[in-house]
Parts: structure tokens; C-alpha cells; sequence
């Protein structure tokens, strides 16, 4: 059976061979994917699964890309990513969305706040997926997403079929979730309340203004490196009164403006950013006990 030719012969549009994956994360690094494949809806999404029941590649799913390090030698079996396909955002009623699973969070906010619902504000400074913030649990500012999901849709990657899932069927934690990895999510079911347009984007605003005080911009990060170990004493501290903030590793450097953030400086690769990662983990472990984890993901080879 040759695989690769009958994958790029089935779905010629939608799938390539070798695709560089550095283009699909913020850190603007990482290795081809052996396959990527980009449905065009769901149908054919769950058409390319049941192919895969035969084949067994091994499928990783890639969201927006801005909490994942790709390790240089790329990923092997099919990577998912989902696109405009995925990101249609609709009124259920006057107080519920579902959003594709593609869809920006900050947009998720912004339709929130056209449609005068309230309790989305802080999604107007996370980056990423709304699909993504839902296996992360993604928040800021004591806001997270698990205190407006109703439900989501999925497809079990070992079986090509859909259902829906509760959110009390989720344990939720901080930064992330019990869902386990064999589930793509398609579509997300979130509720809010009926709130003044006025009122939802001056929080809106808050929460921006709040971002750019205390975090880089426009630099080639994915955001918190690690998980704050508790409310009292954040990973960036950790990471501070261990002098990690100084360290590097070739051009992986920490921002200078918020040190849980590790930075591409321009031609760091992610062995670097590993390395540098590690090195800083080891540290702060030395010097005070405190095992860090992480809050991105590192994916591939």
C-alpha cells in the first residue's frame, strides 16, 4: 500500500507532503510534517479519519499555533490543523454562541460583545483558538474558559465519530483539562449574559491595556512558558529570584519585559528553546524545590 500516494491522491487539496510547520507556530520554528492536512469541513474531516483507520498514521492536532513548540525535526503521521472551515461564529439565542473550533478567541469577544454579551471580555487578550483554550483552559486575570462552556463537539479520532460533551463532563484545572488526546474538537458551545455593549469593551479594553503593561509584543514567543506554581508565587518570580532571567541559549533569549516569556530572537531553533527551557526549569528546582511545569506544549521529533 503506498500510503502517500493514495492520501495525495483522495484529498490533492487538502493534504501535502513535507509541509514546514515553522509557518503555524509564534515561536516561527520546527520541522516538516511527514503529512498536513487541512480539511475543508467536517464531512471530509471525518472521511479522512475512517481512511486513517486503515492507514494508523499518527495524527497531531495543531491549533493557532501560539502555545506549541515544534521540535526541529518535525512530526511524523498526519498533522490536523483546522481552518476557515472551523471558524463560523452564530447566536444559539440572545445569551448563547457556538463558535468553530478555529475560531480566534478575540473574535469569539468581539461577536460577544456586537451581540451585547457579557463574560467574554477576557478573551479579547488570549491568544490562540477557541478550541485550543478549551483543552487549555485558557484565562487571564482570574477569568478562564471553563465558567462559560456549556459543551463541545468532537470527533474521536479512533473511531471517525462525533459527539458532544457537557462541560460537566470536563474536569477542568488550571491551564488545562482531563480530555484525552484522541479528540478533535470542532465546535464549541459557550454562554454569557446579556451586558451593555458599552460596558462589555471598556473590560475589553481593561484587560488589553493590562497585556501591554506587563507583556512583550510583536516578538516571536507562545506566551507563558510555564505554569504559575500558585497565586502567591507566580512562575515569573521563580524565575527572577533564581537570576534565570538572565540566561540564553544561541538566540533563545527571555523577554526582558516579562521573564516567563522565552523569545526566538531571530534565529534561535528549538533545540534552543528547549535547552533554555530546561536549563531554567533545572534552576529553579535547585535553588528552590519548586519543580516548574509547562505551560506550552512540545511537540514532534
Amino acid at each position: 500500500m503506498n500510503v502517500k500516494k493514495e492520501l495525495l491522491t483522495k484529498f490533492n487539496k487538502s493534504i501535502s507532503n513535507f509541509t514546514n510547520l515553522s509557518n503555524y507556530s509564534w515561536f516561527n520554528l520546527g520541522g516538516p510534517a511527514e503529512f498536513f492536512f487541512k480539511p475543508k469541513n467536517k464531512d471530509q474531516l471525518i472521511d479522512f479519519l475512517k481512511e486513517n483507520l486503515k492507514y494508523k498514521l499518527n495524527v497531531t492536532i495543531l491549533g493557532a499555533g501560539s502555545n506549541v513548540l515544534i521540535r526541529d525535526n518535525g512530526i511524523r503521521g498526519v498533522v490536523i490543523k483546522l481552518g476557515s472551515g472551523f471558524s463560523d461564529i452564530n447566536l444559539i439565542d440572545k445569551e448563547t454562541i457556538i463558535a468553530g473550533a478555529a475560531s480566534l478567541d478575540r473574535k469569539v469577544s468581539n461577536f460577544a460583545k456586537d451581540h451585547g454579551i457579557g463574560n467574554f471580555e477576557f478573551l479579547s487578550c488570549i491568544p490562540g483558538s477557541i478550541g485550543g483554550a478549551v483543552v487549555m483552559n485558557s484565562g487571564c486575570y482570574d477569568y478562564d474558559i471553563s465558567k462559560v462552556l456549556l459543551s463541545i463537539n468532537v470527533i474521536d479520532i479512533n473511531e471517525a465519530k462525533e459527539k458532544e460533551i457537557k462541560s460537566d463532563q470536563i474536569k477542568f484545572s488550571y491551564r488545562g483539562t482531563n480530555l484525552p488526546n484522541g479528540l478533535i474538537i470542532t465546535s464549541v458551545k459557550l454562554k454569557g449574559s446579556k451586558t451593555p455593549k458599552e460596558i462589555i469593551e471598556k473590560k475589553q479594553n481593561n484587560f488589553i491595556r493590562k497585556k501591554k503593561l506587563s507583556q512583550p509584543s510583536q516578538i516571536k514567543t507562545c506566551g507563558s512558558t510555564f505554569k504559575n506554581f500558585s497565586k502567591e508565587k507566580k512562575a515569573w518570580q521563580l524565575i527572577k529570584e533564581t537570576g534565570c532571567d538572565k540566561f540564553s541559549e544561541g538566540d533563545a533569549i527571555i523577554s526582558k519585559t516579562h521573564c516567563n516569556f522565552f523569545v526566538n530572537n531571530g534565529n534561535a531553533n528549538s533545540a534552543d528553546i528547549e535547552k533554555l527551557i530546561n536549563k531554567v526549569k533545572k534552576t529553579v528546582s535547585d535553588k528552590t524545590g519548586v519543580n516548574l511545569e509547562l505551560e506550552i506544549k512540545i511537540i514532534g521529533e
